[in-house]
């Protein structure tokens, strides 16, 4: 076996003569314990929303996006739309037009995103997941609106004798001095209710793509064309093949570069959370450094003896070195084994509730095998750290003297 590792282990379980260092060193494990058992559960939860966020998102927005560089509307070749869809991992093309739309309902109005699509939009979304009311029904007439249209126009989903009535500019020149000669006017029934988050559920209104061009006054155009591919398939190498397909007039986005600023919102909020608890758990370990000093005040015979009996500075150095290690190994493993208890707990039982407003019922939990690698690994690192200096300080001293 090692020597100081030997040494360094019976040090730690051995009694010591001072009470106050073996509750020194329960204080070092318990502290270390707890802030890594905090950044394990913070971070799994954070996890756990971020996936909850991102799923909704991917249910609304496709893996990849193509539009105009003019940001105008545009129509393809029957060459190009059937080049798109024979590449590889393409699954799912969805011609989509999009424009806003004044909403009537009785007395009550609002204005809303009118988003027409085809057919593979329900199988490429999964949108179903989404409808809080009805269901995902756009044939003919029917359309699905947003939780928060629902809401301010006071639509009933089960009734069909009272159609919305949608009004949208026409795009050509109308000599008239009648102002609704200049509005394109359709009537739909809401057939379901989408629930997303406010940004969504006060904004789009889904129609059938015939029935939103129709209103929003576009003849075989689309405003975008999104793609579902295969999860098995790179979405940067089909991002890359469409691109040289079509050209510099196109923007071909993934589903992350869509919601550039949510992505970068949401890893930059985890960076931070990890950073302030770290900061946190660096205070924890400064108690490291009072049980070692308090150890190597204790044990300052056995240094006399080891290094009379030709022990090496080294060697002596190590075997403190190692205590810490071990006290600050014993915390990060006690931490992170409770850490994961307590998420499992929560996925398993969803002890923390929430109430029937929300989209999920409990809390969601996520636990990162990468986040577990990291957070044992940079503990280890503070605790080793934090230790270094003063036991190189306090071992030389009492070799010196």
């Amino acid at each position: 076996m090692n020597l100081p590792f030997f040494i360094a282990k019976r040090y730690l379980i051995s009694k010591k003569s001072r009470n106050a260092v073996n509750m020194i060193t329960g204080i070092s494990i318990t502290g270390i314990a707890i802030g890594t058992l905090a950044l394990v559960v913070v971070l799994s939860a954070f996890n756990g929303l971020s996936s909850l966020v991102e799923s909704l998102y991917n249910s609304f927005d496709a893996d990849l996006q193509i539009t105009n560089v003019a940001g105008k509307a545009f129509s393809f070749s029957e060459e190009q739309k059937n080049e798109i869809k024979k590449e590889s991992g393409v699954l799912y093309y969805t011609d989509v037009v999009e424009g806003n739309a004044l909403i009537k309902l009785n007395e009550k109005q609002i204005v809303a995103t009118v988003k027409g699509v085809s057919s593979d939009f329900q199988n490429m979304s999964g949108f179903d997941s989404l409808i809080s009311n009805g269901k995902f029904n756009i044939s003919q007439n029917n359309i699905v609106v947003g939780n928060g249209i629902k809401y301010t126009l006071d639509i009933n989903t089960n009734s069909y004798f009272s159609p919305l009535s949608l009004y949208a500019p026409k795009k050509l020149e109308v000599n008239s001095i009648n102002p609704e000669d200049g509005l394109n006017e359709i009537k739909a029934y809401p057939a379901g209710v989408f629930s997303i988050n406010d940004e969504f559920d006060e904004k789009y209104v889904f129609m059938n793509i015939e029935l939103a061009s129709k209103l929003l006054d576009y003849k075989n155009q689309s405003t975008s064309i999104e793609i579902g591919i295969d999860k098995k398939a790179n979405v940067y190498d089909i991002k890359k093949n469409i691109s040289s397909i079509l050209g510099e007039e196109y923007i071909v986005k993934t589903r992350e570069e869509q919601n550039d600023v949510l992505y970068k919102t949401i890893k930059s909020e985890k960076l931070w959370v990890f950073i302030i608890l770290t900061f946190i758990l660096i205070i924890a370990s400064f108690n490291v450094i009072g049980s070692v000093s308090m150890l190597i005040m204790e044990k300052k015979k056995d240094i006399s003896t080891l290094y009379y009996l030709g022990a090496s500075k080294t060697l002596i150095k190590n075997i403190f070195l190692l205590e810490a290690f071990l006290i600050t190994f014993i915390g990060t493993i006690s931490g992170i084994i409770l850490g994961v208890i307590i998420c499992f707990i929560q996925i398993k039982f969803s002890i923390l509730e929430f109430d029937e407003h929300y989209i999920v019922n409990a809390f969601p939990i996520k636990i990162k095998l990468y986040d577990i690698v990291l957070i044992f690994i940079v503990v280890m690192l503070i605790g080793l750290s934090i230790a270094w200096y003063p036991i190189k300080f306090f071992t030389t001293k009492l070799i010196n003297h």
